[in-house]
């Protein structure tokens, strides 16, 4: 790459886009076959030629590669299927680094899921309303009217369901293209949209609209809503499915429209680059102020010279500010991650020849970037009804940068991060090049026994049966690859590990978690979010007498206004680096501990919730370091101050829904759903053995005592800050219901994937078994004397509750189980005989 394009290289991989024309996405085992994924044949084409296409070819090693698996049709499928959607949806997403989508939900596959549901993927998510898949609805629906329809009575209804969700949508969609072709007649009577009516009442059902007369009719009252609303409407144009007839949909058949006085102020989306007709697209946006353009779905379906080439021709007259992206991802989750891919890859490709040739300057192609797949599309579409929140940081940072005309300098190391079983981070330090060569794709060798150290030693403890000799290859998953906000000349990426590239190895926490997620998804069609409250303590280092002591930042109370304003700039800094990151803080405040702090992070899917922990505690640790300070996770670092959990709050979602929480039902207990109170029974039933996983060290049972909000006793409870289990109703939450529980017993010393691994193994008991809640405990329990049942008061009853519980032990896998046990007896070893080496443990965590 030339030097004077690095900062645009930075700007198009860092910008996250907008994908403004999508589709949903359908369950792994939908009918809906894989090879639509990368073509749009269909029968014979599809299954015996489309694998002999370029894009196919290209394509299918694309994925691959992401997934770490062998390139063959066979071997991605197999992937897909072992995996699960959840885990290959949240990999895709996170690669194609879309900050918001936006869902035509009309077309529909087989198990496919609602518009909604995807929200656990993307910040944000829209709907956009298909017109002619609303008209369908209606005409097929007999509580409407059936056959009485007439075209007065039809437009009624049509137009009340459309106002109807008009601000709950983002845009509007037409699929004429498909029907009738885009020689649309705006001046259409209401006798021959009538004649279109009954002639589409009297064929085939259910029924498909397929009407000229009609089809242009809803078109022009649909166009007339969107106007009405300040909505876009998007209209495919250009190749589709066979089901189309390509002659019919070059979009200079739209200039009746186009020229229509009532519509001159409308703003129309052409999709899809118009392909092959991308160069009269392009002229049709220069010469009509209401055209805009959009390029989904031409990439990444063509050659790499043909995805290049469209997207050129668009530009050979379009207005920048007029043209967008999009991936039209559908049904599978790598058709987002492909076309976020290359068009990525095709812009840049395009702005860079434009700066050769003296079209563009740099600053003005980075501006292009910016406006390409973000701008243009925020200030086109209205937002309505998002889902979730699309983050403006980055856009931020980027235009500071092209203020400034800083270039953004190559990267020199990639830290390549993992979690061992003592929950300690660690890293190998690439040289960038090295990375971008070799290691992305082969990962880096580690030896076996770097996942049965303790807190203490950094050698393999007794009784793992991990040792020193075999190796295993911590494979980078790109999805998490990131520029680490301390240090710009850095990036970091979380690994997997692997026996060698593409198998997983059985001792791998995000690999487990993946595996129990999985099973919960398979068996119950579940998936499960988390959010994780990490409290930790802000240190200064004093000097007395020649010795160094780490002493508390201050001495306020909880959530002192004096101990925030002290932290505020620390505290804005550790916040605008977790932005950068994409990790999004839900509040944050000072605790009840001397110099304590906690900042609360926003619930995602569970395996991107446990990765968003670990960056977010490198962040506050690093940001304190570059301050003077320390900062530690550690339970308990001082004794006779309030111990440092990282409470997590967890829901179960179906569909895009939330199914813990209960209904109005009289047969809804507790404010839970039953599925909701079968998973709380069996955290609850295994609680002791959890503790193994998510109170890790001898120090974690300094914390866990009575009357300290820390959860000592076996109970549960309904806003209860004093039980380990707390079902909670935040506001918005119809009241006697709760939205999700917590966990109080977990603590930053726990390796997050291994904590969630063992609540969700456990939960999946729950379900399996059917096993019921005992009654809640509503005051605090230690005013229940012998009556409940202490927790484990120290690591050693909960490694012999972990060795004793057989299914935990399968669920997770006895050989991992095992290595936790050797370790943790270590630790137990180790710190009875040296009963102040604790101290030394806020350098570690």
């Amino acid at each position: 790459m030339a030097e004077k394009y690095r900062q645009l290289r930075a700007a198009v991989d860092g910008v996250p886009a907008v994908d403004a024309h999508a589709h949903n996405l359908a369950a792994v085992d939908s009918a809906f076959p894989f090879l639509r994924c990368f073509s749009e044949a269909d029968g014979d084409a599809l299954f015996s030629f489309a694998p002999h296409s370029l894009s196919f070819k290209r394509s299918l090693r694309e994925i691959a590669q992401l997934y770490n698996c062998e390139a063959s049709l066979d071997k991605v499928e197999d992937h897909r299927k072992s995996a699960g959607l959840v885990s290959i949806s949240s990999k895709c997403f996170k690669a194609a680094n879309l900050s918001a989508i936006f869902l035509d939900d009309g077309i529909q596959f087989d198990k496919m899921h609602d518009w909604e549901w995807h929200s656990s993927f993307a910040p944000a998510v829209g709907r956009i309303l298909r017109i002619e898949h609303l008209a369908e609805t209606i005409l097929n629906d007999e509580a409407f009217g059936g056959s009485k329809w007439t075209i007065d009575s039809f437009t009624q209804t049509f137009l009340t369901k459309m106002k109807s969700v008009a601000d709950k949508i983002v845009a509007m969609k037409s699929i004429a293209a498909y029907r009738s072709g885009l020689e649309i007649d705006p001046e259409v009577s209401k006798i021959e949209a009538e004649e279109g009516l009954q002639q589409e009442l009297s064929g085939a059902k259910p029924i498909r609209i397929t009407d000229k007369s009609f089809i242009d009719y809803l078109f022009t009252c649909s166009l007339e809503v969107a106007l009405s609303f300040d909505l876009p409407i998007q209209i495919h144009t250009g190749f589709g499915d066979k089901d189309l007839d390509l002659r019919k949909s070059n979009p200079l058949h739209l200039r009746r429209v186009l020229e229509d006085e009532r519509f001159s102020r409308s703003r129309i989306v052409l999709l899809h680059a118009s392909y092959p007709f991308s160069k009269e697209a392009s002229y049709l946006a220069s010469v009509y102020s209401q055209v805009y353009l959009d390029f989904g779905l031409a990439v990444p379906k063509l050659s790499v010279q043909g995805m290049i080439s469209s997207v050129k021709e668009l530009l050979e007259l379009a207005p920048l500010k007029k043209v967008m992206f999009s991936t039209d991802g559908y049904a599978f989750p790598e058709t987002f991650y492909l076309g976020a891919k290359w068009a990525r890859d095709v812009v840049f490709s395009v702005l860079s020849t434009a700066c050769d040739d003296g079209d563009l300057t740099i600053a003005e192609a980075i501006e292009a970037v910016e406006d390409i797949f973000r701008n243009n599309a925020l200030q086109l579409y209205k937002l309505n009804g998002i889902v979730g929140s699309i983050n403006n940081s980055c856009t931020k940072s980027f235009e500071n940068t092209l203020k400034s005309n800083i270039s953004i300098k190559d990267t020199v190391f990639v830290r390549v991060i993992w979690v061992d079983a003592s929950g300690q981070h660690r890293c190998r330090v690439v040289p960038s090049k090295r990375f971008y060569e070799v290691v992305k794709n082969t990962g880096v060798g580690l030896t076996q026994c770097s996942m049965a150290m303790s807190s203490f030693c950094d050698g393999p403890a007794d009784g793992t049966n991990l040792t020193a000799v075999g190796e295993i290859r911590l494979m980078p998953d790109l999805s998490t690859l990131c520029r680490i906000p301390w240090s710009k000349e850095e990036e970091m990426v979380l690994t997997d590990m692997h026996i060698k590239p593409g198998e997983a190895w059985e001792y791998c926490p995000r690999s487990t978690l993946r595996k129990v997620t999985k099973i919960l998804y398979d068996e119950f069609n579940l998936s499960i979010n988390a959010g994780f409250e990490n409290e930790f303590y802000i240190l200064r280092k004093v000097v007395s007498e020649g010795h160094e002591k780490w002493v508390p930042f201050d001495l306020t109370p909880y959530c002192s206004t004096s101990a925030f304003d002290g932290a505020s700039p620390i505290l804005r800094e550790i916040n605008a680096a977790l932005q950068s990151l994409d990790i999004s803080v839900d509040q944050l405040h000072a605790e009840a501990g001397k110099g304590q702090f906690e900042i609360a992070l926003k619930h995602a899917s569970c395996i991107l919730a446990a990765d968003k922990l670990i960056y977010a505690r490198e962040v506050i640790k690093s940001v304190a370091r570059k301050h003077g300070l320390l900062a530690t996770f550690v339970p308990k670092c001082f004794l006779n101050d309030v111990g440092s959990g990282s409470h997590v709050h967890l829901s179960l979602w179906e569909n895009g829904q939330n199914v813990f929480m209960g209904s109005n039902d009289s047969e809804t207990r507790y404010g839970m759903s039953k599925i909701g109170q079968q998973f709380l029974a069996g955290v609850f039933h295994h609680l002791p053995s959890l503790l193994s996983f998510t109170a890790p060290l001898p120090n974690s049972y300094d914390r866990i005592q009575p009357d300290t909000w820390s959860g000592a006793y076996h109970c549960w409870g309904k806003e209860n800050r004093e039980a380990p289990l707390r079902t909670a109703c935040p506001p918005g939450v119809p009241l006697d219901l709760v939205s999700n529980f917590e966990i109080k017993s977990f603590d930053g010393c726990a390796n997050p994937h291994l904590g969630l691994t063992s609540i969700v193994a456990a939960g999946i008991d729950g379900l399996r078994r059917g096993l019921s809640l005992p009654e809640p405990i509503e005051t605090n329990p230690s005013d229940h004397g012998s009556k409940l049942r202490r927790l484990p008061k120290e690591l050693r009853e909960s490694v012999e509750a972990l060795a004793g519980d057989e299914i935990l032990n399968e669920l997770i896998g006895k050989k991992l189980v095992t290595s936790v046990i050797g370790i943790r007896k270590a630790e137990i070893d180790y710190y009875g005989k040296n009963p102040e080496a604790y101290k030394d443990l806020i350098h570690r965590y």
